[in-house]
């Protein structure tokens, strides 16, 4: 998991070839120098910088930019250095910024060659600085750390090269401008300064419940920086670092915004208005940018108005933002009321504890008074919620309709032009969730992909939220029709060929629910039905687990059979625990638990008190998947900020074609593979 630096903390790395990733906002100056084991730099020819961008296991950018990579190679390091100190600094002359306090808060962040983020640091706090030390990767007892350092200096670069020990820093630093400007006019373009939207400006989401996941990046040639790019989409990869290991809810939480007046404008730049704790992640890209909006009024939303290396990722941590903004605003309204409920109660008790004010119209006026103290402050909690929500409407407005099919709503007309993908997305929707102060205002649930956790689809029957019963057959249809739908949107978010399903059915119950994915040819074989074809299919998944696993643990991942299917699997189970002998029982628990690691998932559609027999026995089963139900249930707890959310599963409009029209196209890009 990536750490999250703060100023002077340290964190070891485990890789000695590494990509340093530099997010500004403004175009600025990325340099590195060399020190010894006291920190000294020896020369001019310990620096790299834009005129003289290769040293030994460095090379940095030969321009000044908004984003840089910088490729750095701690084995191909001279025995005599035992310190690389990542500068940034502001470009002299032109029309930019003079100071670090007049631009966003820079990023950094550490990253394998994979795009693997190890470690990142937001470098707060800075004003007049126009130069400035990010971070430093240093050699101790033969092993290798990178320490936040986020020292800043406002006589520029002559005066951080002093501080370092260089004689010739003055004259260096006159160099290094001068090289700067000469290429200032290639530099890349950064992102047009925001509107501030009040206190919600986001800058990335962090985590909050659920599930899961990770994303490659695409790189070049070990120790090769990677070439910039002036389109915010560009070459560059999504970064593992940004997810959450887990979908919603539930994470770390920053501090209530409501809590902090909005920053003002200043000249000079734009401002970061963000939180810095909410800075969290993949460092800012170019997004877009809303249109100035009325003086006095909020910010207009704009989809993808949060930090990545792509408008997926950005579209991703703008979904997370909402989640976040949505968690905390109606926490602060929940304490509110909560703290206006005591205190009325307080002012009640201490006028009445006297039991001559009792008598007369003396406790009538104190009761009165402790009445409308309470309904202005609930009255002053409900107006703050009510701006908060509005804002929130305004965002999902615009945001719903940008979403790309991954985690677009069935509803969304993106399905009407889909095409199968070429790269996994980075997560999946599997429904909405909201909370009951705000039913109309719903975030999308995005669970990070690859899966690392089963999904169960409860068939049970139960009350629902308005107080009504559905029967147990209405029940188990709608939770078939909930898994068919899950199912054919992980089958369409998958490149063509990496995703197979299989289904169990024992006795054939769900073969009307089943139609979409039987007619279009998208399962991997037919239903499998009765005891010998739950055997079959059960033992048949369970060899590719031992068989992934072995090749795996032995290094040998290229020696699998030829013939072994390499996508991910999907294992739909319907009617658990009907025509299952203790046996398939015990496989299924084994897939549960192992299969997610190597590609193989379960979906069970099933209903608990049926399996009731086995008693404990299937607790660890139950425990290892993530429950959905077919019908809206508040059983997602935040832990985070204590909400009890309600789910509510996304599923295909009545009447509506677009399932069987997708389920096809999978099929025709899976035909066109062969």
């Amino acid at each position: 998991m990536a750490a999250e630096l703060v100023r002077g903390q340290n964190h070891p790395l485990s890789q000695v070839r590494l990509e340093i990733r530099v997010a500004a906002g403004q175009p600025v100056v990325a340099a590195a120098t060399l020190g010894d084991e006291h920190g000294r730099i020896h020369g001019v020819e310990w620096v790299a910088h834009p005129g003289t961008p290769t040293l030994p296991g460095l090379e940095v950018s030969k321009q000044a930019a908004a984003d840089h990579r910088l490729a750095v190679d701690l084995g191909a390091m001279p025995e005599a250095v035992h310190r690389v100190s990542v500068l940034l600094a502001l470009p002299l002359g032109g029309d930019g910024p003079a100071r670090f306090g007049a631009v966003a808060a820079p990023f950094v962040a550490v990253t394998g060659l994979d795009g693997t983020e190890v470690a990142s640091y937001t470098i707060t706090g800075l004003d007049a600085e126009s130069a400035v030390v990010a971070l430093e990767l240093y050699r101790r007892q033969g092993a290798w750390k990178v320490r936040a350092v986020g020292q800043g200096y406002a006589g520029g670069l002559a005066e951080l090269l002093t501080d370092q020990g260089l004689p010739q820093a003055a004259h260096l630093a006159a160099g290094i401008n001068e090289a700067v400007a000469h290429g200032l006019a290639r530099s890349v373009a950064a992102p047009p300064p925001r509107t501030p939207d009040g206190d919600r400006t986001r800058q990335t989401a962090t985590p909050a419940l659920g599930p899961e996941g990770s994303g490659p990046t695409a790189q070049g040639a070990p120790g090769a920086v990677a070439p910039q790019s002036t389109s915010p989409y560009g070459t560059q990869g999504t970064p593992g670092a940004v997810a959450p290991q887990s979908g919603f809810p539930g994470s770390a939480a920053s501090a209530d915004p409501a809590a902090t007046p909005p920053a003002t404008p200043t000249t000079g730049g734009p401002i970061d208005y963000s939180h810095p704790r909410r800075q969290t992640g993949a460092p800012p890209s170019p997004a877009p940018t809303a249109p100035p909006a009325p003086p006095g009024q909020p910010a207009r939303p704009v989809a993808g108005d949060a930090t990545g290396w792509s408008m997926e990722e950005r579209l991703y941590n703008q979904v997370w933002g909402m989640f976040e903004d949505l968690a905390r605003t109606m926490a602060a309204y929940r304490s509110a009321v909560d703290f206006a409920d005591s205190r009325m109660e307080k002012e009640l008790d201490q006028a009445l504890s006297d039991p001559r004010s009792r008598i007369g119209g003396q406790g009538d006026a104190a009761r009165e008074a402790a009445q409308a103290k309470h309904a202005q402050l609930v009255d002053q909690a409900r107006a703050a919620l009510d701006r908060d929500l509005a804002q929130l409407a305004a965002e999902s407005e615009v945001v719903e309709p940008a979403l790309p099919p991954a985690f677009a709503g069935w509803d969304n007309p993106v399905w009407h032009g889909y095409r199968a993908p070429m790269e996994i997305p980075m997560a999946v929707r599997l429904g909405d969730l909201h909370l009951p102060e705000s039913p109309e205002l719903r975030v999308p649930m995005l669970v990070r992909l690859p899966l690392e956790r089963g999904l169960w689809i409860d068939s049970g029957g139960a009350e629902s939220l308005d107080g009504s019963f559905t029967d147990s057959p209405e029940l188990r249809r709608l939770a078939l029709d909930t898994a068919v739908a899950h199912a054919a949107r992980l089958l369409a978010v998958y490149p063509a060929g990496e995703f197979t399903v299989h289904v169990i059915d024992p006795a054939g119950s769900a073969a009307q629910a089943l139609v979409p994915l039987v007619h279009t040819g998208v399962l991997a074989a037919p239903p499998a039905v009765g005891a010998a074809g739950v055997t079959d299919v059960l033992t048949r998944l369970t060899q590719r687990v031992d068989l992934v696993q072995m090749a795996v643990r032995g290094g040998a991942a290229d020696s699998l059979p030829p013939g072994l299917d390499t996508a991910e699997q999907l294992l739909i189970v319907n009617d658990f625990p009907h025509g299952f002998d203790d046996r398939a029982v015990t496989q299924l628990r084994y897939l549960a638990d192992e299969g997610p690691s190597v590609g193989v998932h379960l979906m069970m559609v099933a209903d608990r008190e049926d399996a009731a027999g086995y008693g404990p026995l299937l607790d660890p089963l139950w425990r290892s998947l993530m429950r959905l139900t077919p019908l809206p249930d508040d059983h997602l707890a935040d832990p985070w900020v204590g909400h009890a959310w309600t789910y509510e599963p996304s599923l295909v409009p009545p009447g509506s074609q677009v399932l069987r029209q997708v389920l096809t196209e999978v099929a025709t890009a899976r035909t066109k593979l062969r």
